[in-house]
């Protein structure tokens, strides 16, 4: 999930409080007392559902009273453990995976108001399970009400590479969506999702024609499609789904923007249903599964080591990084164009803000701490305007050379010495990680320190 976003201001309210209560030697009823109050100030803020932060401050306060706070030896630290484990506790332990294990063609019904993200939620989860799970998918569109829908996932479908069942205005929704089974069983793909029709508000005929549907071609998995931006009104939109459709679970979207968390943090505890993937962008690779519990740590600014580590291993180049220890152990410098993949690596991987989010302790730094994707664009705009002996070999890079490759970059001489003397340092931590390795890396990282290619 990208920072400055969805968690953004609970997580910064909460910081607060916990800084507080970690400078208590013992804990009494009013400090407590005073703790909970901004936390369900901070809750509320975040728009989470009144009856959501009722029943969380209830549990977290007398969990708090009991024994395991107030006999600890850091009260302090234990009433934070309480937070956390109820913060976990409403939004589900672990990740409800989706289940497709059953005859194939499993297929997948997504429900949801119009403007929620149905059509691009379809997209990007046949992308991930074509990706990660290696499935062949069909995708299909019940939408008869709005022909650019339907167009909007053919050109979507081409754009993931998955296989687009046609329909049109004029045929029958639960026909198309049989007929899309049909098709997915003769041609032995693995899973179908079907994109229903959307409208502006809940009504009774569209209620009616999306269970017949569901009842024609019997889901596997029924997800409801909502945005985040909604905060509580998404939990009770979702609730009134569940009434009319069994759901097995929540795809949230818009999580990039300015939501606040309350739906996240409200969904589960008022439909029962898991919050299966969420939703972090515009691009068809900008889905996630839904972790609680690394969301939590993330809010709680524990940071989120191992959503970093597995993206790490899906979008980082394993050629290009074995290619460079190699290049390293054997004694050759770590040159510009090196420099310039780390940072591209670094952009793919949801640029300084996404890694930053996932940190541990990266929410305590001062904002102007941190820099920012322009500055990223910046350096790869400098390391463009060398010529390739520059690049090989960076120390040639004098005075009249440093006034041409910032002239031909559009940036200034010192934004040029400053890259140039990161690349230096870039370069010794780059020997000391050749002795060492990955594991070194990842060790110092879990420990809160920096990436390489950090540019600070």
């Amino acid at each position: 999930m990208q920072a400055n976003t969805m968690f953004d201001n609970l997580s910064e309210r909460l910081s607060k409080t916990i800084k507080n209560l970690r400078g208590q030697g013992r804990l009494t009823e009013d400090n407590i007392s005073e703790a909970l109050r901004d936390v369900r100030m901070a809750l509320l803020e975040a728009d989470v559902a009144l009856p959501v932060v009722k029943g969380f401050i209830d549990r977290v306060r007398e969990r708090a009273l009991g024994q395991e706070v107030l006999k600890n030896l850091s009260p302090g630290q234990a009433l934070i453990k309480v937070v956390h484990d109820e913060l976990q506790r409403i939004m589900g332990e672990s990740n409800d995976a989706l289940d497709l294990n059953v005859q194939p063609p499993a297929v997948i019904l997504l429900a949801g108001l119009q403007g929620s993200g149905k059509t691009t939620s379809s997209a990007k989860l046949a992308r991930m399970l074509q990706t990660r799970h290696k499935k062949t998918v069909l995708l299909a569109s019940c939408d008869i009400y709005r022909p650019a829908a339907i167009e909007q996932l053919e050109t979507l479908a081409r754009e993931v590479d998955a296989v687009f069942f046609p329909s049109s205005t004029d045929q029958d929704p639960v026909e198309i969506a049989s007929n899309a089974v049909d098709h997915a069983r003769k041609q032995h793909l693995d899973v179908v999702i079907i994109d229903s029709a959307g409208r502006l508000h809940i009504d009774d005929e569209m209620m009616a024609e999306i269970k017949r549907v569901h009842a024609a071609v019997q889901p596997v998995e029924t997800l409801f499609v909502v945005d985040s931006m909604t905060g509580q009104d998404a939990a009770n939109t979702a609730r009134t789904f569940n009434d009319v459709l069994p759901l097995t679970g929540v795809i949230l979207t818009k999580a990039d923007g300015d939501a606040r968390g309350g739906a996240a943090l409200s969904i589960r505890e008022i439909t029962g249903k898991p919050i299966k993937f969420i939703g972090v962008g515009e691009k068809v690779d900008a889905l996630e599964p839904f972790h609680p519990d690394r969301i939590t740590s993330r809010i709680m600014g524990m940071g989120d080591v191992l959503s970093l580590v597995e993206e790490a291993e899906q979008k980082v180049d394993r050629g290009k990084v074995e290619k460079l220890a190699k290049k390293i152990s054997r004694g050759k410098g770590f040159d510009m164009s090196d420099f310039q993949d780390q940072l591209n690596q670094m952009l793919s991987m949801g640029g300084i803000a996404g890694l930053m989010d996932k940190m541990p302790g990266a929410g305590q730094l001062p904002k102007n701490a941190m820099a920012d994707d322009k500055q990223v664009h910046r350096m790869i705009a400098i390391i463009n305007s060398m010529t390739p002996q520059e690049r090989s070999f960076p120390g040639v890079i004098k005075g009249s050379r440093r006034r041409r490759i910032a002239a031909g970059s559009g940036t200034q001489v010192q934004d040029v010495n400053r890259l140039l003397k990161q690349h230096l340092q870039m370069q010794k931590m780059m020997k000391k990680m050749s002795r060492g390795g990955m594991g070194k890396m990842m060790r110092a990282m879990k420990g809160g320190g920096m990436p390489p290619g950090m540019p600070f």
